[in-house]
């Protein structure tokens, strides 16, 4: 069993033995197939399922409010409250009106300390049935960033239990949460990354080549001031981690009509699309680094002309993009080392980020299929599923 699945079962059969233990008076139904520890168990998994997702969003207010419920039929306690450092997130159950406004209070220290805190309450009221809680910390990485807190008629050491596998059970929630906004924030910088990588040497030598058509081609001149302004604008746009196959194709047409002003009658493209692939969605600013490469490794630096060939195909629930050229290509152990991130600052930092962000978007079957050799050239393959922009834990 792997670790993740320990994580995400210890805490939730813990909590299927509490409920279990509350419910075992209940004869089972004659329809009923499996022991009531199976059925506590089952029952178990599904309520925390449909708890979980509202934690991945992270300890909010609203994924709170979403998940208290659930989580308090996975504690079968009378009521269930969730806050962060700063207040109470929400309050499920009895007795808010009578006990809410001493919780902040009551749990500062465990805020401070991270230790489990048990306690008798005191009530005014007659008919209310809370008088005991049990809180315990919500934690990534060792900070707590708030507390559950399970209440309950008497005093209960399987509940206090419970209640802290439930809420380890949480705090794993919203690790894997925390471990999505990173690599949100990753996969954002990776694309300010490849802008940058983009911008020095890029626009230099357009500008160079657009400028020595002013005097004696200016409209030729003109258009490549066009297409210059429209693909920097693609290049650099602030929304949308997702663009269409169509879209970056358009950029990379655009991109190419600046190259083949450098490099005149020495650069020969060869594309060839399926038009029912243009709508596929893919990772913004992917396939670009990739042709960028190939004009690196298939024309600059070489004595005659260069080929490069873009297809994109239907592949039934795929797109496959193959970009190809017949430059000097590389000796396959360099090329494991780029992909490994051990090409330093300037070995293939366009084809590990691109390979990176087709993993982390699709699955590791997803990565770049690269076919190189000295003096043979190199063959990229890029797989894209057609029906989903991204894959999300």
């Amino acid at each position: 069993m792997t670790l993740a699945a320990l994580l995400f079962l210890g805490p939730l059969l813990a909590a299927a033995g509490f409920l279990l233990g509350r419910r075992a008076a209940r004869q089972a139904r004659t329809s009923d197939v499996g022991t009531p520890v199976e059925h506590a168990t089952f029952e178990t998994l599904h309520t925390a399922s449909l708890a979980a997702p509202p934690l991945r969003a992270g300890l909010t207010a609203e994924a709170a409010r979403k998940s208290a419920r659930g989580l308090r039929s996975l504690l079968g306690t009378d009521a269930l409250c969730l806050t962060d450092r700063e207040a109470i997130l929400t309050w499920d159950g009895a007795g808010e009106q009578h006990h809410s406004a001493q919780v902040l209070d009551q749990v500062r220290a465990l805020l401070d300390t991270g230790r489990d805190k048990a306690f008798a309450l005191s009530c005014d009221d007659l008919d209310c049935p809370l008088r005991w809680a049990v809180a315990v910390p919500l934690t990534v990485d060792d900070r707590v960033l708030g507390t559950l807190i399970a209440y309950a008629p008497r005093e209960s050491a399987v509940l206090a239990r419970a209640a802290g596998e439930v809420g380890r059970w949480v705090s794993v929630q919203l690790e894997l949460a925390e471990l999505d906004r990173s690599r949100t924030r990753l996969i954002e910088a990776e694309i300010k990354a490849l802008r940058a990588q983009i911008s020095p040497h890029f626009i230099f030598n357009s500008l160079a080549a657009i400028a020595s058509f002013v005097r004696t081609d200016p409209e030729r001149a003109r258009e490549l001031l066009l297409e210059f302004a429209d693909f920097t604008r693609y290049s650099f746009r602030r929304h949308g981690d997702f663009t269409t196959l169509a879209d970056e194709l358009h950029s990379i047409d655009q991109y190419l009509a600046l190259v083949r002003a450098r490099f005149g009658d020495r650069l020969s493209v060869t594309l060839q699309v399926a038009p029912e692939v243009l709508p596929v969605a893919l990772p913004f600013l992917c396939l670009q680094p990739l042709v960028e490469n190939a004009v690196k490794h298939g024309v600059e630096g070489a004595v005659g002309a260069g080929r490069i060939t873009i297809s994109a195909l239907d592949a039934g629930n795929e797109a496959e993009v193959v970009i190809e050229d017949d430059g000097a290509g590389m000796e396959p152990e360099r090329l494991r080392r780029i992909l490994r991130g051990e090409g330093g600052a300037s070995g293939g930092i366009g084809l590990l980020n691109v390979d990176e962000r087709l993993r982390q978007v699709y699955g590791d079957a997803y990565g770049l299929v690269i076919e190189t050799g000295v003096g043979a050239g190199m063959k990229i393959t890029a797989r894209i599923p057609k029906y989903r922009a991204g894959v999300h834990s």
